[in-house]
């Protein structure tokens, strides 16, 4: 039997699983530092930041089957102890910045290489058409002292002058090699990092409209709080306001336009309290605060204030499955069944410890009873432990 090792190895990856995908199923149990694809075996190895975390994993799915996009694939410790994809000698100094923006961009890609040519030795340019397409581009130069801040000066000039560079630029010092994934700095980073260079389909990352208008809501059963524990699963929340003439009505201000975005595309047409659910851009860029809005601007319950990169990478849309954390050590399946029972037929419990903390599995027969358990009961009260409720995307317990 393989030793015990910080790499993990995935055998039967298929052409539809993308690198995105494969953090999804190893991201609860610790940090990943880094993803090789095998592309001709179908086949990745994929590093943990330290045994425990990988050995957690394993036990996992020694007991669930490991699934992506309807692909079961079939994991096991790797024979290698370190994951070696980057030259560990490299002279000079090497950085990569991220353009990430919301202006169209001026210059062809020939253009970013001659501008930057001007001030580094030497130039590895990666360019990933569907980042293009977003308006997202990641490049890697090698240069001396600060000639990259030049670059990066001149382009951001070209690109939309009299524009902030660090609204526009994100630079990560790096070796030569490192994949996008290894990057956690700040939004436009944890971005990248979250969907490994790609950004899930339906989403251009262009919009620039922070304020949802969520409609066909029950009036009856939902309020500003439930819409807070829904729609906080795709971004930081600013402000929600009920609307009084029209009470199935709500709007919900984002942190920013990509949150807006995912929040669109992935609750548009879920179910619930027995409502289909409406969810478009409002014509109103913001909330204006009054006796009716609801501020949560500066609430520690927002989950992007911290782990972005984990928290994009889990955005999806509704689930039968939820996975609750934040469990009293000496939880039971009867108690978390108890506590959930209320919002639909659950068809499977697993409780389980990942480093060292409680969580747990939780299976309903269908997605509406699923969100309707999440917007009721995200953090809640369980055993004097205030439970956190997420949607997970695994297939079975």
């Amino acid at each position: 039997m393989t030793e015990p090792s910080k790499v993990i190895h995935v055998r039967n990856v298929g052409h539809e699983i993308s690198e995105p995908d494969l953090p999804q199923l190893f991201q609860p149990f610790g940090v990943i530092n880094k993803l090789v694809m095998l592309r001709a075996k179908n086949q990745a190895l994929l590093q943990m930041q330290d045994v425990p975390s990988a050995v957690s994993a394993m036990q996992f799915y020694a007991n669930v089957q490991p699934s992506i996009r309807g692909r079961n694939v079939y994991v096991q410790f790797s024979s290698h102890q370190e994951l070696t994809t980057m030259e560990q000698n490299t002279q000079g100094r090497w950085m990569r910045f991220v353009l990430f923006n919301r202006y169209s961009f001026k210059f062809a890609v020939t253009e970013h290489r001659c501008l930057l040519k001007k001030h580094s030795t030497f130039l590895s340019g990666f360019f990933f058409n569907k980042l293009l397409q977003v308006n997202i581009v990641s490049i890697v130069i090698k240069s001396e002292g600060g000639a990259c801040l030049g670059a990066i000066s001149e382009c951001s000039e070209g690109l939309a002058p009299g524009l902030d560079i660090h609204r526009l630029v994100l630079v990560v010092p790096c070796k030569q090699g490192v994949i996008l994934s290894d990057i956690f700095m700040n939004n436009a980073a944890a971005i990248a990092a979250a969907f490994g260079g790609g950004l899930p389909p339906g989403i251009s990352g262009t919009n620039d409209r922070c304020t949802i208008l969520a409609s066909n809501l029950n009036p009856d059963r939902i309020d500003e709080d439930k819409l807070f524990n829904l729609f906080s699963l795709y971004g930081n929340i600013v402000r929600i306001k009920l609307l009084r003439n029209k009470p199935d009505h709500a709007l919900v201000q984002m942190g920013d336009g990509f949150q807006a975005e995912l929040a669109v595309h992935f609750l548009k047409g879920a179910t619930l309290f027995g409502k289909r659910l409406e969810v478009n851009y409002s014509k109103h860029p913001n909330i204006t605060m009054g006796a009716e809005t609801h501020e949560y601007l500066n609430s520690n319950l927002n989950r992007f204030n911290r782990n972005a990169a984990k928290n994009y990478r889990y955005c999806c849309s509704p689930t039968k499955m939820i996975h609750l954390s934040s469990l009293p050590q000496d939880v039971t399946e009867e108690e978390i069944i108890s506590h959930l029972e209320e919002h639909g037929s659950i068809v499977n419990t697993k409780v389980f410890e990942m480093n060292g903390k409680k969580q747990a599995l939780v299976m309903f027969e269908n997605e509406e009873q699923a969100t309707e358990a999440l917007v009721c009961k995200h953090v809640t009260t369980l055993a004097d432990s205030i439970i956190r409720i997420s949607f997970s995307q695994l297939q079975t317990i």
